[in-house]
């Protein structure tokens, strides 16, 4: 099969070299996006069994991918500007009459907007923390019970949630909703703070062949002294670093059987009164009675390929026995099943057939 793989590079160099490192960003603007490392495992895993072609998520992708006509697109395309940058590139491919991996462009849409994603979850009875969105700071509500969270709702990978975003006073709520107004130009989400443990969950098919891989635990414990219990974007990307990662994830958490059921199940629910498609990421806090609420979904998943940078899918698929080329190789069935792509898939399918561990 013809794979296209669609994505945005950090930095503007069109050339993909392994030597090349791309500029590092004066700010956070391209935390979403991928670098050389992951591009480049990607393209091997896909390549693996499948001729690959490469198309950046630019101005010109429209005529290389109408030119390229591949019978499969896998899209880890994140885009740049507003609102709906996630589903520009799906949006393309539909009107080219495309097939592609992963949500379509109104799910993708719906989950970067923090503020939709929870009133559609709310519709369908999905447990998510109770909030507010705010455009001026004369529409905070006069009364709320802290702490709350802050966070711009058109915003992934961390950004825009410092460690300053989880607020205990009017005061700090006011300067974190200013800085978001300001900073991002865009409405704030104001959150209720569950004091719980946190997860994160890798779904990974459709259908009845949804498939729940191992759950990961973030350890709060592991963030510098005195930080908030919050997986803020200085845990992601600055306290956490390569060459010196933290020891922030359980995988699998250690869970009792009835409180994993029940987390499993309200992913499943979520993944699907969203529509999403193929795989997703979920962020899970429980409340302070133990009871699991969504905190947002994450269609278009973090894939950093090396262990000792700490990305939660692939740490989720290594736990349930896949390897990172079965991980992407197993992205590409579940879109080829639910697309009915004969003759695509390879011989033994990564994703109903993962290897046994033990889990000690």
């Amino acid at each position: 099969m013809h794979i296209a793989l669609a994505f945005n590079l950090k930095g503007d160099s069109p050339v993909l070299s392994i030597s090349d490192e791309p500029p590092s960003a004066n700010d956070d603007l391209y935390a979403e996006w991928d670098d050389i490392h992951t591009i480049e495992a990607v393209k091997s895993a896909l390549a693996s069994k499948h001729q690959v072609s490469l198309v950046e998520a630019d101005l010109d992708a429209f005529e290389t991918l109408r030119q390229l006509k591949p019978d499969l697109v896998f899209n880890m395309s994140e885009g740049l500007l507003g609102a709906s940058r996630e589903a520009q590139v799906p949006a393309i491919l539909d009107m080219l009459g495309l097939a592609y991996t992963g949500s379509d462009p109104v799910t993708l849409g719906i989950c970067l907007d923090k503020r939709r994603t929870k009133e559609i979850l709310a519709y369908h009875d999905v447990a998510t923390p109770r909030f507010v969105t705010v455009t001026s700071l004369d529409q905070i509500p006069a009364r709320l019970r802290y702490p709350q969270m802050v966070k711009p709702i058109l915003e992934g990978s961390s950004k825009g949630v410092p460690d300053a975003s989880l607020v205990h006073n009017r005061k700090d709520l006011l300067r974190q909703v200013k800085n978001v107004l300001d900073q991002y130009r865009q409405p704030a989400l104001i959150e209720e703070f569950l004091p719980g443990r946190e997860f994160t969950v890798a779904v990974l098919g459709n259908g009845s062949d949804l498939r729940i891989l191992p759950i990961v635990e973030i350890n709060f414990d592991a963030l510098p002294e005195g930080v908030n219990p919050i997986y803020s974007y200085e845990a992601k990307w600055v306290w956490d670093r390569e060459e010196d990662p933290l020891q922030i994830f359980t995988c699998p958490a250690v869970l009792d059987a009835s409180l994993q059921t029940d987390i499993e199940n309200l992913c499943r629910r979520a993944f699907t009164v969203l529509g999403c498609h193929d795989w997703c990421r979920i962020d899970v806090r429980l409340d302070g009675r133990g009871v699991p609420h969504i905190i947002e979904l994450n269609p278009l998943p973090g894939i950093l390929p090396r262990p000792e940078q700490n990305s939660c899918f692939p740490k989720a698929a290594r736990a349930a026995g896949l390897s990172y080329d079965e991980l992407i190789l197993s992205v590409v069935d579940a879109a080829a099943a639910r697309l009915n792509l004969t003759g695509t898939h390879h011989e033994s399918s990564c994703l109903f057939q993962p290897r046994s561990v033990a889990v000690g």
